[in-house]
Formats: C-alpha cells, structure tokens, sequence
C-alpha cells in the first residue's frame, strides 16, 4: 500500500480494506478520506498568481494542506477554486 505523508488526510481520515479487483486478486483499497471538521479562521482576498498551495503554506505553514482550504470552500477538486476570488482559510491545527 502506498505511505503517505504524515499531515495527509488519508493517514487520519481514511481506511485501509482488502478487496477483489476484476481478475479475481485480493488487493488493498482505500475509503475516501472523510472531511475532518475545521475552523474558520477568516476569508483571503486572492490576487492574480495565488495558488492554494501558497495560501496553505502561509496560513497554515503547509503547502501540502491545500485540500484543508478547497474542503472548507466545498470544492471537491482545488483547481475548482482557481476563479474564486474569496477563499475562506481554515485554523491551523
């Protein structure tokens, strides 16, 4: 199974299942990563060139936490943040 990071979703809020893939083999699966509840530390007005990445690692001292910022904005997906111009930055942990 793949090792993730030790500040990725996937370690604290995520399942690790034996399943069987189309050809019969037993392989490790893995649950989607549940949304971990979050603070709101208040909204960023972005301007051009700001990627979530950067906004993670200035508030959140991650740059790998850019899923925090897309969850708490309700985006599935971060470039479906890339137009929003208000982004709503979670409390550190």
């Amino acid at each position: 199974m793949a090792v993730f990071d030790d500040k990725s979703r996937y370690v604290r809020f995520a399942t690790v299942y034996a399943a069987t893939d189309r050809r019969g083999r037993q392989v490790q699966a893995l649950t989607a990563a549940l949304v971990p509840p979050q603070n709101k530390l208040g909204e960023h007005l972005r301007r051009d060139g700001q990627r979530l990445d950067h906004l993670a690692n200035f508030y959140l001292g991650d740059p790998n936490g850019f899923w925090r910022i897309a969850e708490i904005n309700g985006a599935i997906l971060p470039d479906a943040l890339a137009l929003v111009r208000s982004t709503t930055i979670p409390t550190q942990r």
